[in-house]
């Protein structure tokens, strides 16, 4: 099972359907900052199965802040990260991730990607798939019971 993970795309949509395009994933999530993006593509890969959370950029949105997936045999906390002020650190949002036994802390935010393992949480942040000259995403595939993550630069 393949997923792709993008946060930040801001309104840019061609990153993100370039890398669906080339991945082929079997789901993809979106960590905020524009939730509308992530409603755009829904409608461009309706079988696609997409989860999104909110960011500081959406508004007024109804979209969560934050959701529990299972998949695979591993859970991950999705979140974009501001409301756990991942800009000065990781502490509360891994408290989260672990509070909800997660396997994964997925976030955004930053604008800046990060991949690591610390004490049995994997903590990734796929960096911004909408700004900069270089965007980037995350995959994650699981097969056998084994989990990997890489960045990948659009």
């Amino acid at each position: 099972m393949k997923l792709l993970i993008f946060s930040d795309s801001h309104g840019e949509l061609s990153h993100m359907r370039y890398a669906i395009d080339r991945e082929k994933p079997d789901y993809v999530f979106h960590l905020g900052d524009h939730d509308r993006d992530a409603e755009d593509l829904m409608r461009d890969y309706p079988t696609l199965p997409l989860v999104y959370v909110r960011g500081n950029c959406d508004g007024f949105s109804d979209t969560p802040l934050t959701r529990i997936v299972t998949l695979g045999g591993f859970r991950f906390f999705l979140c974009h990260g501001h409301t756990l002020g991942v800009k000065g650190g990781l502490l509360r949002a891994c408290y989260a991730a672990r509070e909800q036994r997660a396997d994964f802390l997925l976030y955004g935010h930053t604008h800046e990607a990060h991949d690591e393992q610390e004490q049995g949480l994997r903590i990734l942040n796929p960096g911004a798939c909408g700004y900069g000259p270089y965007p980037t995403c995350a995959v994650v595939t699981i097969e056998g019971g084994v989990c990997k993550s890489e960045i990948l630069e659009l």
